[in-house]
Order: structure tokens, then C-alpha cells, then sequence
């Protein structure tokens, strides 16, 4: 089975209105809640394979602390995931290195919330917040099947679960 968390970057600073949207950080909330969801994969055994990520500097910065506390080796950062919508962000997931069962992959909203409800699962989520975890799986044995539709919302996660 194929394992994607599918992370919504954390809290980002709107301090620097000159900055384009691509080049935003992270706010003091996003640098506090990156690593407390890191960890929280980590205390739940979560070993990933790799990460996919989009190249916006919020999206990087979060994947930075999941790449640290998981130990993940291998990155890869794509601009086609910048504000991307579920059929982009299914092709690059076909895309991925045949050896990596477990993926987390890093993007933004509003894309996260209707991929989110993509997959199958009963419950409607209106918004994956900032730092969200959607965990999916999938019984394709080969990246280069893998659909949305096909794949099953196993987890929600979310910083405010852990407050």
C-alpha cells in the first residue's frame, strides 16, 4: 500500500506586503506548529521515503521541519505544486520514485481542501487549516496508477488537536 500525508504548509507572515506570495515565511504560529506536527507524525511511527514539496517559501519551510525530525533523505521541490488543484498535484504523485511507499507532500490551500474530499471517506472537511494532515492510502502497487479517486482518507490531522 501506498501512504501519502498530504500537508498543508504552515501559518504563514503577511508582515512584508511587498513580498511576493511565492517568497511569504512563516509567521511565529507556522515556526510553532511545523515542528509540534512533525513530532506528532514521529510519535506515531511515521517513516517516510521521501517528501514532495511545493517550491513556495512557506511550503518549503514547513517540509524543512518534517524533513528534520523524520529524517527524511530525499526531497524533491516542484513549482507545478504552487497553489496547484488536485489534478495537478495527482500527476506529479504518478511521478514519484517507485521505491518511496510512504510520501508526505507539501502544498496549499484551497487545493488541499478539495482534494481533501476527493478521497474516499464519508466526512465532508470544509477547510484543511494551516499545518493540516490529510493521510491517504492507496493499493495501487505502482505510483503511475495512482488516482485520487481511488485512494481512501485514512486521517485527519490538525495543530489545534493538540492544544
Amino acid at each position: 500500500m501506498k501512504i501519502l500525508y498530504f500537508i498543508r504548509h504552515a501559518k504563514s507572515s503577511w508582515d512584508d506586503v511587498s513580498l511576493d506570495d511565492h517568497d511569504r515565511p512563516l509567521n511565529k504560529r507556522g515556526q510553532h506548529d511545523g515542528p509540534v506536527m512533525a513530532r506528532r507524525l514521529l510519535g506515531i511511527n511515521v517513516a517516510p521515503d521521501g517528501l514532495l514539496s511545493s517550491t513556495a517559501k512557506r511550503a518549503r519551510q514547513t517540509a524543512s521541519y518534517f524533513k528534520d525530525v523524520l529524517s527524511v533523505e530525499d526531497a524533491i521541490y516542484l513549482k507545478e505544486l504552487y497553489h496547484a488543484w488536485p489534478p495537478a498535484i495527482e500527476a506529479q504523485i504518478r511521478n514519484l520514485p517507485e521505491e518511496w511507499e510512504t510520501v508526505l507532500v507539501f502544498g496549499h490551500n484551497p487545493g488541499y481542501t478539495d482534494l481533501a474530499n476527493q478521497l474516499q471517506n464519508d466526512l465532508y472537511i470544509g477547510n484543511v487549516p494551516t499545518c493540516g494532515i490529510i493521510v491517504a492510502g492507496s493499493d495501487v502497487t505502482e505510483w503511475k496508477d495512482f488516482t485520487l479517486a481511488d485512494a481512501e482518507r485514512i486521517a485527519y490531522l490538525y495543530p489545534k488537536q493538540t492544544e
